[in-house]
This record gives structure tokens, C-alpha cells and sequence, in this order.
């Protein structure tokens, strides 16, 4: 017998398949491969990729979509769109110390994101962090805000805007934040609004 005919493609006799090397001296050998070679006729299940991988995915395609639509305002730009919102006044605070949070916790931009050693990220214009504010693919925190942190992370302020205004009626107030306590706390903060019209 040649060598094409012993090793046809899927027989007991084909080492390369992973069946066991049927020999026709064992009988009982011959019988375990015959079941074998059968299961393998059998029609297979597709394999389907795990769920956690179409969750990768598709948060990967959100942070594609939200980048897609990131922004980074100028000072008077923002300052608008936070007037709009109706943060001047806010639980005491006046529009210059939002305008200045955002730019020291993120120069302006609403896709940026900052990974921390814990694996928790902030994220967005206002650097809200996923510990306790909003949703990642990992249950690390309560979501207070019930959005995804990748919500954050566009141009339309909305979410960011709901969401810092939870957190600002927690006892430290905009002090959450360690940028404003260094940078915008007690300081003379009208130069972020002059200039500005609403």
C-alpha cells in the first residue's frame, strides 16, 4: 500500500487527524477507533467567542466612537457651555472654579483618560473616576453617576455636567478633587471667566 493510500484524511490510520493508530492485529483498538472516526463525522457545534471578548469588544468600539467625538474647548468656549448648564451658582460655586477644574484636571479635553495603579481610570473633562462614579467593564465601583465612564468621554457635556454635580453635593464638594484644592481653592479665579460672553 502507498503512502497516500494508508493516511487519507480523517481514517484511523492518518497520524496527523489525533486519532489513536488503529492496527488491525487489536481488535479492540479497531473498535475505538471506529467509535472515534464516527464522532468525528458527526456535525460540529461553531465555536463562539466568549462573552467576555464581545464585551472587550464592544467597549473598544465605544472609546473608538466617543475619541471620534472628543473635544478640546477653549476657556470662554467652556465657560458658555457650563453657563448653559447652569453651574454658576452651584452649591456655591461660581463658573470660574468649574472652568478652572477642567483645565487642571484636563486641560480642556473630554477624552481624557488617566489610568490609575489600582486600575480605576478618570475620565473626561472633569477626570470623574470609576471607583465610585461610573461604570468600566470591570465591577470595580457603585456607578453613583449610572452612566459608562466612556460616556465621558465626548463632546456633549451632558453627562459629565449631571454627573460633577452629584458629586459636588458630597461633603468635600468640588475639594473631591485634588487639582482644585491645589490649583483653584481660595484663589482670585475671575481671570478663567474674563472676557467670556454668555
Amino acid at each position: 500500500m502507498s503512502r497516500r493510500n494508508i493516511r487519507k484524511r480523517g481514517s484511523c490510520l492518518d497520524p496527523w487527524s489525533g486519532l489513536v493508530n488503529c492496527l488491525p492485529s487489536h481488535s479492540s483498538a479497531l473498535h475505538l477507533c471506529h467509535r472515534m472516526e464516527a464522532r468525528n463525522r458527526a456535525p460540529r457545534r461553531q465555536l463562539c467567542l466568549p462573552g467576555i471578548t464581545w464585551l472587550v469588544l464592544a467597549y473598544l468600539l465605544s472609546c473608538l466612537v466617543a475619541s471620534s467625538k472628543a473635544k478640546v474647548f477653549s476657556r470662554c468656549e467652556l465657560a458658555k457651555e457650563l453657563h448653559g448648564f447652569g453651574l454658576e451658582g452651584y452649591r456655591g460655586y461660581n463658573l470660574a472654579d468649574w472652568v478652572c477644574l477642567a483645565y487642571y484636571t484636563s486641560g480642556f479635553n473630554t477624552d481624557a483618560v488617566d489610568h490609575e495603579a489600582d486600575g480605576s481610570t478618570n475620565n473626561g473633562i472633569f477626570q470623574i473616576s470609576s471607583r465610585k462614579w461610573c461604570k468600566t467593564l470591570s465591577p470595580n465601583g457603585p456607578n453613583i453617576c449610572r452612566i459608562y465612564c466612556t460616556d465621558l468621554l465626548n463632546n456633549d457635556l451632558k453627562d459629565s455636567v449631571i454627573c460633577v454635580m452629584k458629586i459636588v453635593q458630597e461633603p468635600l464638594g468640588l475639594g473631591y478633587w485634588e487639582a482644585w484644592r491645589h490649583h483653584c481653592q481660595g484663589r482670585d479665579l475671575s481671570d478663567w471667566v474674563d472676557g467670556c460672553d454668555f
